[in-house]
């Protein structure tokens, strides 16, 4: 009995799988590691939640004024000012809090003497206002001094950190709540070195 036979396929059949061009598999390389590099870039620097969002606005040698939004908590500030000693024990090296170097040239290290202000307005930290502090400008610093949130200090082994106006000549007033006065040597409390979150950025 005569049967029929299909004749095989040819090349040109529209119905046959073509592999693909090595240029559309290197196009196709090419997209695919782009999207993983920016995935992973916006990952590893998307926003520390652990902390306060903060912006450093002017720095005067070992100096540094911070701003952090208005309306933030003192429990908040209270958590930045624990990074920055955590930094100081750790560490020492502000370059990822976004501060420059402090003491450069400095046999003792790039941060040897430094002190942090933070302030909840901008304005506060703009350099001509803090040069004016610096300089004595009666007319800014009792001002300047009362819109303190926090301030973090450390000068070669001994830190500081505290709530409201930092101390002058020693002399706490009511204005002030110290968290920490010791050496960056001593052993950091449990509380100080639990992250609340996951760390990855700064800011």
């Amino acid at each position: 009995m005569y049967r029929q036979v299909s004749p095989p396929m040819s090349p040109s059949d529209p119905t046959t799988k073509k592999p693909l061009d090595i240029v559309v598999k290197f196009a196709l390389g090419v997209f695919v590691g782009s999207f993983a590099l920016i995935w992973g870039g916006m990952y590893l620097s998307r926003p520390d939640r652990s902390i306060p969002p903060y912006t450093v606005g002017s720095q005067s040698g070992h100096v540094v004024a911070t701003d952090v939004p208005a309306g933030t908590k003192d429990d908040q500030i209270e958590r930045l000012l624990e990074r920055f000693r955590k930094v100081g024990h750790q560490t020492r090296d502000f370059g990822p809090m976004k501060i420059y170097p402090t003491t450069p040239g400095d046999p003792g290290g790039r941060y040897t003497r430094i002190v942090i202000y933070v302030f909840d307005d901008h304005r506060r930290t703009d350099p001509e206002v803090l040069a004016k502090y610096m300089a004595g400008d009666v007319a800014v610093v009792n001002d300047y001094e009362r819109s303190m949130r926090g301030y973090y200090q450390l000068k070669d082994q001994n830190e500081e950190g505290g709530i409201g106006t930092i101390p002058k000549n020693g002399r706490v007033t009511s204005d002030t709540r110290i968290l920490f006065k010791g050496l960056v040597t001593d052993p950091l409390p449990v509380e100080a070195e639990v992250e609340q979150g996951i760390s990855i950025s700064p800011l």
